[in-house]
Parts: structure tokens; sequence; C-alpha cells
């Protein structure tokens, strides 16, 4: 069969004119050197700040750190060992980001938003870079919303209101944590999404805590993002960064959020040692310059935005371990310095039983009774003085107070009363109404004829009368905010009715039944 030559012109004709030529341009380095999580990066001319990075052999992602004129300083955000000398990195033009919005509540997820839960991957394609300018002066307004914590001596003494930054510091083992979980567990049936950000604790302390916000029901309206001990420094460093990116979401669109960071101790930790290993010049302690920077850069995307903007808030508790009780060290006083207070837990209050530990000297809230309902402003408002005298006397009281004149041992014994009743149990937070029914009782002086050793049992049976007898009393504290004109005679009446078919025998000295 012959072939014509007008056949194949034709043919070729056709490729010609369907040929297209796609050029791709790729942003590739060399790596020079690699050790301890960080790789130097030959090349890579076009990267930018924050930008991820892929290693194409080992399928491992790095964030460039530092940018210098001849190399860039990338930190390995996973398993660097199989990364080699001479392997090739290529940019992918995308700033580090992690997935946002609702299909992240409920889960545990790495520092990459990567879910460690086995529950599945998350649903949704949504994301936002980890880092962001916050918000100016002018997309802000006041805080004067409270965030109910659920501890009565915060809501009552330090009250903390959406979009607020309050600092939780104290020794280790001093009731951090079980302070912040009890704040989580407090927000469920609310509208407040919780994100929990755990940096450097061990796995089975994470997993411990999840278990806890699980049994209590928390985890419907909570996310964890967990970067353990076990997890490299860089992911440690960028933990509390993708935690907040996934709170913003939520104030974006007009929500309320709150973050809690536990602890940035360890994070100004990871964050010096991939400093040092990236070679950046080492300050006071061997930090950075710019560790005052990196908080105060985090903590402040924490705002209660404009009704303009939907009015939503992210809410930030961040946590600092001291090292024996020392709040003027380098760490501690930057981030004091950087939130609107401080809740200082003490290590001699929580042995000696008196849990949650917090020093009332030291502590404050900047926002103060602005943030806190008017009913709890009522019956609190001398309470804080009344226990910065009692503990200013409570030296005599251990050698007994019967040499004391009358006004000294009635501060004495009242202040001896009202710091039983704010001693709480763990993970047992109290609704904002009841919190105010039982500090009304007591600052009435229902509580001066029952004796000291059994005013926490006091506490529990009111409660539970209140809540069994006198629902609709709570549900009136709770709906006006407000102990009314009309609702102190019943709020008397109701206590009278209970204590007149209690158990509580009179135990009280002759100053204290007068003080009634």
């Amino acid at each position: 069969m012959a072939v014509r030559a007008t056949e194949i012109g034709d043919i070729l004709k056709q490729q010609i004119a369907g040929f297209q030529q796609q050029m791709t341009v790729t942003n590739v380095g060399t790596v020079v050197s690699v050790g301890d999580g960080i790789a130097n990066v030959y090349g890579l001319s076009q990267v930018m700040a924050s930008e991820l990075v892929e290693f194409p052999k080992s399928g491992t992602i790095g964030l460039a750190f530092n940018l210098e004129e001849e190399a860039v300083g990338v930190i390995v955000l996973g398993e660097y060992k199989e990364i080699e000398e001479g392997d090739e990195v290529r940019s992918t033009g995308r700033i580090a980001s992690v997935p946002v919005g609702d299909a992240l509540i409920g889960r545990v997820v790495n520092a990459l938003g990567q879910p460690i839960d086995g529950k599945g991957p998350i649903a949704t394609d949504k994301f936002r870079d980890i880092e962001r300018i916050a918000p100016g002066v002018i997309k802000r307004q006041n805080v004067d919303q409270a965030l109910q914590t659920g501890i009565k001596a915060i809501d009552a003494m330090i009250p903390i209101g959406r979009g607020q930054r309050e600092l939780i510091i104290g020794d280790r083992q001093t009731g951090k944590s079980a302070i912040v979980l009890d704040t989580i567990i407090n927000q469920r049936g609310g509208d407040v999404v919780c994100i929990y950000v755990a940096i450097g604790q061990k796995q089975s302390q994470v997993a411990q805590s999840v278990r806890i916000l699980e049994e209590r029901g928390a985890m419907e309206h909570t996310i964890v993002v967990s970067a353990s001990a076990a997890d490299p420094a860089p992911l440690q460093f960028i933990a509390p960064f993708s935690g907040t990116a996934m709170g913003e979401e939520f104030m974006e669109a007009g929500r309320d959020a709150l973050i809690v960071y536990d602890d940035l101790s360890k994070h100004a930790q990871a964050y010096r040692e991939v400093s040092l290993l990236g070679r950046r010049p080492p300050g006071r302690e061997a930090y950075p310059g710019d560790v005052f920077y990196l908080h105060s850069r985090l903590l402040e995307r924490s705002a209660r935005l404009s009704d303009d903007l939907g009015g939503g808030s992210l809410t930030s508790l961040p946590m600092i371990e001291t090292q024996a009780g020392d709040v003027s060290a380098y760490i501690p006083t930057n981030v004091i310095s950087i939130t609107d207070g401080q809740i200082f837990l003490e290590p001699d209050l929580f042995y000696a039983g008196i849990r949650p530990a917090i020093n009332v000297g030291i502590s404050v809230s900047r926002v103060g009774g602005a943030a806190q309902i008017k009913a709890m402003r009522q019956v609190a408002g001398r309470l804080r003085i009344d226990l910065a005298q009692y503990r200013s006397l409570a030296a005599f009281a251990q050698f007994g107070t019967s040499d004391l004149d009358p006004t000294t041992r009635n501060q004495i014994e009242t202040g001896q009363r009202m710091t039983e009743i704010l001693k709480q149990g763990q993970y047992q937070p109290l609704p904002v109404q009841e919190q105010v029914a039982i500090l009304w009782a007591a600052s009435n002086g229902f509580l001066a004829d029952v004796a000291v050793d059994k005013v926490r049992a006091f506490e529990t049976e009111y409660l539970d009368y209140l809540r069994t007898a006198q629902p609709e009393l709570l549900a009136r504290i709770a709906t006006e905010g407000q102990i009314s004109d009309e609702l102190t005679p019943l709020l008397k009446s109701a206590t009278e009715n209970f204590k007149g078919g209690s158990s509580f025998a009179s135990s009280a000295t002759p100053v204290m039944a007068a003080a009634r």
C-alpha cells in the first residue's frame, strides 16, 4: 500500500498545531548539611519566611527559618535522619498553614493539624496560615463579657472576660492544668469553642487530659493540639501558633473561643533549641533576642472584635511554670507584661489543702469587675479585701484565738470560713448562679454558727437543697444576673428554711453569733 506524501504532511501539521509546551519553574535547593532537626540548604533563592519546603527523597516537610545570603536554614517538621547531604529540596509556595473549622471539634491533632486520634481524616477544605498579624486597635472592643470558669475563687475575685489574656503561673504540680481543664469542662452546653494546646508534655499526660474531657462530655466543644515531649522541638515551637489559627477562624466568624497554652515555658525552651541549632545569637539565659516578640505576637492575636467585624472573641489562658516560685525570672516577667493579669498558684497553699491554691495578694485581673455579672459583684465585693486581711492575721490563728480582741477574732474566724467556701474539688466546676448563692449565704453571716470543718458539707447540702427545692430561685439569678430587692428576701427565706431543717449544730463563739 502506497503512502502519499500529502497525508504525511497533513498529519505532521495537525500534531504541530495541537502541540502545547508546558513549562514548570521550581525553586530548588541542595542540602549542604543536616543535623539535630536543622538542614542548611544552598539555593532556594525565592523562598519566603515560614514557607513550607519539601524533601522529595524522604517525603519530609520543613519550614524556612533562617533566610541568609548564601543559604537557607530549614527546621525539619518530622523525621530528619533520612535526609542526607546533597539531597534535593523544593519550595512549595505555601506558607505554613493548618486546617480549620468545625470539622476539628472533638479531635486530637498534631502541630500540623493532622489527626492523631485514630478517627480518620478531617473533612475540611479550609486552611489558615499559622502566623498572622494581630487585629489592630480599631478592630477591637472593650472586654466586658464574662467567661465563667466555674471556679469560685476565680469568678469571684479574678474574673476573666471574653477576649482577655489571663496568665496562670506557678510551680509544677500546683494545679495549673486542673484549673484550665475545669474551665473547659464548664463550657459544656455553652457557645464557647475550646482549644487545648499541650506543649512538651508526656503523651500519657495528654491522653489522660483527653480522657477526662471525654468522660465529662467536654470533647464535644474542644480541639486538642498535641506537641508532646516525644515530638521534635520545631513541632513544639509551631503548636501554639497552629492552635491560635484554629481559634481565629471561630473568632472571625463572630463566635467565642478559648485557647489554653500548656505551657509557654516549654514553648520558649523549644524556640531556644531551634534558634541555637540554627546558629542564631543567644541572649539572656541563652534565649534568642526575639523571645519576647515570640510570645507577644502570639498572645496579641487574642481579642474581642468590634461589632462591625462580628463581635467574636478569642480568650487565651497561657500557662507558665516557675522555679521555686520565682515570678521575676526572664520568661515569667516577659509573659506577665504581655497579659491582662495573672493567677498565681502557691505551693504552700496547695500543700496546706487550700485548692485551688490561689494567692489573692499577687493574683490580679486587669479587666476587673467589668467582666463579672452584677450578682457576682454584689456578693464578692469585699471578699478579696477580707481574705487579704485574714491572710495577714492567719499567723496569729495558729496559736489559738482566745487571747485576741473580739474584732480580730471575728476577722480570723470569718476568714477561715470564707477560705473553706472557696475550696473546690477537681473537675467540679459550678454554674455561676450556684456560686452566687453560696457566696451570698457566706457573706450574709449564715455560716457564722457552722463549725469550720463542716463548712464544705454545709455547701454541698445547701446547693443540693437549692437544686431540688428551689430550682426557680437559681434560674432567676441566672436570667436576671443580679440579686434584686425582690430576690433578696426569697434567698434569705430559702437559706433559713434549709438551716432550720439541716443537721448543722450551732458551734459558734459568742462573738460570731453576735455578728449575725
